[in-house]
């Protein structure tokens, strides 16, 4: 059974292989990732992973294609996969000493056309951050490209103050549920 991942995250493709996963092709979808007005962040994250999946099966239907969409949100406003300087200081102050959550969809697409997903949430609570300890972040530059600015797995781990959920899920794939997905869809793992 061929299975495609529809990312071009070396995180995901890195957090697969902790399960055993090796991907026979890896195609990034090209979609919109804009947020509608009134979409909210579990909406957001479920439907761009679908439409990813559903982009990359349009192009090889007999694949199993695993796409997902991690985006960071403070109550209902998703937060920017961020760019610039600016855009990141704007983000680590509103975390700042608040809660946020991440959440990530998972969608499968399987032959036939059916699309099987799952949506994980983790809840993370951020300490207070000083202005040093800002700039000190953004020297880093591993910000680039991530939703909300931060990477757990890097040098945000340590603004962390408490976790509540999966870990796996923060960094771009929640293993356990993308496990599930793919077993439930019979390809091999174990």
């Amino acid at each position: 059974m061929r299975l495609i991942l529809a990312s071009a995250s070396p995180r995901r493709l890195d957090l697969l292989a902790r399960i055993g996963v090796i991907p026979d092709a890896i195609l990034p979808a090209d979609v919109d990732e804009s947020v509608p007005k009134s979409e909210l962040p579990r909406d957001h994250a479920l439907r761009l992973a679908r439409e990813k999946a559903q982009a990359v099966a349009a192009r090889d239907p007999d694949a199993l294609v695993l796409a997902a969409d991690t985006v960071v949100a403070v109550g209902r406003r998703i937060l920017p996969k961020v760019e610039d300087e600016a855009t990141l200081r704007q983000c680590m102050k509103l975390l700042s000493g608040r809660r946020h959550r991440v959440l990530t969809g998972v969608a499968l697409a399987v032959p036939g056309g059916a699309i099987r997903e799952r949506l994980v949430e983790t809840m993370i609570a951020m300490k207070r951050l000083s202005g040093e300890e800002i700039d000190y972040y953004e020297s880093h530059g591993e910000w680039r490209g991530k939703a909300g600015g931060y990477a757990l797995q890097g040098y945000g781990e340590v603004y962390v103050r408490h976790i509540a959920g999966s870990y796996s899920n923060v960094v771009g794939l929640p293993l356990a549920e993308t496990r599930l997905l793919l077993k439930s869809a019979g390809y091999p793992i174990a």
